[in-house]
């Protein structure tokens, strides 16, 4: 008999969902891909040219269920898709849902691969996700401004995708690339604060930690616009804000690569990010956070409740300094 040991990032019983609710969705789940299944003609027809409205995203055929999912309550697909930060589409947190579905063209995409490799060159999105099984990963998600959410994830794990790249010994960094197209993104037309393109990085053995994923749905449907599609970056035990959307660049580095936040406001954003209570940002405490959708704040949790998972990785650092958060 199999006995599951109880983790630190475990939920409170006050979170988790019902069985009868979380049944009825993964029912729900299974049957829409049943459907998709028998209507897919070709890989490449999953994804529409752009997308229009959440009635939109078609459910992927076959998404498993995984260990690293937490036993929280997802947030609706309405809370997910409405309140964002993607800056390329403006600074409002509606922004994004108002103007990426009708911009942003995620047919076709491909990905450049470059740096301490063997295997550099561009694949398309198909090359990179058709290989692999993909995983439904319920985590929570925290964001620097100490907002967070619950999210079920369908993705998969970033490590089988880098190793079919063959990093090299030099390679110590990944360095990721949000797309730059001012057609797609009206944000980046003229002058900004930001340089475009957003930049974000993971040392190597964060990016080959089972919780990180490159990320292609929510809900066992296609990613919405304005939540990074068609690919994405989520690491749950950092801060949103390291999770790149809209992937077109993943470059292997011996130097660590400057994050877009850390370039802007180098006092308040070190590179790493890790949710961290116990350090503030200089204009706000990080020890509690508002879940979208609740009126109460909440207690944050170390590395947002991944502590026993990532703690190992940090060892022997001081995170108690914001540049090591």
């Amino acid at each position: 008999m199999l006995i599951r040991r109880t983790r630190k990032s475990d939920v409170r019983s006050s979170e988790i969902t019902s069985e009868s609710i979380y049944y009825r969705r993964r029912e729900f789940i299974k049957a829409a891909g049943t459907i998709a299944a028998g209507s897919l003609v070709a890989p490449q027809m999953l994804w529409s040219r752009t997308l229009d409205d959440l009635d939109a995203l078609r459910p992927f055929p076959d998404v498993a269920p995984s260990e690293f999912s937490t036993s929280a309550e997802p947030n609706s697909l309405e809370d997910i898709s409405s309140y964002n930060n993607f800056y390329e589409y403006g600074m409002g947190k509606d922004d994004p849902k108002r103007l990426a579905p009708g911009l942003l063209r995620v047919e076709p995409w491909s990905v450049e691969v470059d740096g301490e490799c063997e295997n550099p060159g561009t694949y398309t999105y198909e090359d990179l996700v058709r290989p692999h099984q993909l995983e439904e990963r319920i985590y929570r998600f925290r964001c620097v401004e100490a907002w967070s959410m619950v999210i079920p994830w369908v993705g998969i794990p970033m490590a089988d995708v880098l190793k079919r790249f063959q990093p090299t010994s030099r390679a110590k960094y990944v360095e990721l690339r949000t797309l730059q197209d001012p057609e797609q993104m009206p944000a980046q037309r003229g002058s900004s604060s930001i340089p475009w393109p957003y930049v974000e990085g993971l040392r190597i053995d964060e990016a080959m930690h089972p919780l990180s994923i490159f990320a292609v749905g929510i809900y066992g449907r296609e990613l919405p616009a304005q939540n990074g599609a068609p690919i994405r970056l989520v690491v749950p035990w950092k801060y949103g804000f390291k999770c790149g959307k809209s992937l077109v660049k993943i470059r292997f580095t011996e130097e660590q690569p400057k994050n877009t936040w850390q370039v802007i406001a180098p006092n308040e954003y070190g590179f790493y990010a890790n949710v961290n209570p116990n350090v503030s940002h200089p204009r706000w405490s990080q020890a509690r956070e508002r879940r979208i959708g609740r009126f109460f704040r909440q207690d944050t949790l170390m590395f947002n409740g991944y502590e026993e998972e990532v703690a190992d990785l940090y060892a022997g650092m001081d995170l108690s300094t914001r540049q090591n958060w």
